[in-house]
């Protein structure tokens, strides 16, 4: 139980510096660079995780890591900058949410993991609140935002789940950076044939992309690789709810936006979806759904013949 909780803890950090990345992304990074946007997140950060694994990679995990790094890096990264550019955080968010259904799913084609019932309560709870959290119905939507939050949800759920079924036997800080640098790699000449050269960088944007490539993507992606490794893809999965609630958080703290009694009722909403695909929650749900076990009945043992030897004392 003390282990679960803490590797619970250990994956949360991911979600929480996800979320921080919207409005990071908003207000520091230059706009309509989603390519180079994704490039610079990903290779600083997959070189600074490569120096201090000092591994790399070998037979299949050349291809591998190409395959991951696209899914899990390259492209979800390119897709995520251009959602938070075209879309309100909101419906970027809530899109985003349903990852952990897309999860389950893919865990359960390719893994065997059979989604729980307390996975499923969890995840129905937990969008939910986030949409109580983040559709108001005044935000303007815009259709390729929306494709974009779309394709990087599924891709990264296919990512994640292939991830916890090939890496079995590599340390988490090699298998980070390996994708990282893949990712990075496969952008950096797309970046320079579609976007042209990179966009100039004042000082606001340099630490902006120096938080979102060091903490919100080497140290994130590592925390979330290792709750992979030793939780269920339904629980990661649903931990990965406090993404959007942080960026509500953040938004309350820091923009001064103020949280309606309905966004209330949808943040506690999201907790208590978290907190039902705990591992403890779908214990007390399995028990709560299992039928009673009924008492094994015996026939009576006829009774001994007059004169007939009785022999009960010899059975134990």
């Amino acid at each position: 139980m003390e282990a679960t909780f803490r590797w619970a803890a250990v994956t949360a950090l991911a979600p929480v510096a996800w979320g921080s990345t919207y409005l990071v992304t908003h207000r520091f990074l230059p706009p309509d660079h989603p390519l180079y946007g994704a490039a610079i997140r990903a290779l600083p950060a997959g070189l600074l995780l490569l120096l201090v694994a000092r591994r790399l990679p070998r037979g299949a995990w050349w291809w591998r890591s190409l395959v991951l790094g696209t899914l899990n890096m390259g492209a979800f990264f390119a897709l995520v900058y251009l959602a938070a550019q075209t879309l309100p955080t909101s419906v970027a968010s809530t899109v985003m949410a349903t990852s952990p259904v897309v999860m389950m799913l893919f865990a359960w084609a390719a893994l065997a993991e059979r989604p729980r019932v307390a996975h499923l309560a969890g995840a129905g709870v937990g969008i939910g609140g986030v949409c109580l959290l983040l559709l108001d119905g005044t935000a303007a939507v815009d259709a390729s935002g929306v494709l974009a939050s779309v394709l990087a949800m599924v891709m990264s759920s296919f990512g994640y789940v292939l991830a916890k079924r090939w890496s079995a036997d590599i340390d988490v800080f090699s298998l980070t950076s390996w994708q990282l640098v893949a990712g990075g790699v496969v952008l950096v000449p797309v970046a320079v044939a579609v976007e042209g050269p990179p966009p100039p960088l004042d000082g606001p944007a340099l630490l902006g992309f120096g938080y979102v490539t060091v903490v919100a993507t080497a140290l994130a992606f590592a925390a979330w690789f290792q709750g992979l490794r030793h939780l269920s893809a339904g629980t990661v999965g649903l931990i990965g709810l406090l993404n959007p609630l942080t960026g509500v958080l953040l938004g309350t703290a820091l923009a001064g936006e103020t949280l309606t009694p309905g966004q209330l009722a949808g943040l506690v909403l999201v907790v208590l979806g978290i907190l039902l695909g705990q591992p403890a929650a779908s214990r007390l749900l399995s028990r709560r759904t299992r039928p009673p076990r009924t008492p094994h009945l015996t026939a009576p043992r006829p009774a001994p013949a007059p004169g007939a030897p009785n022999d009960s004392l010899g059975r134990c």
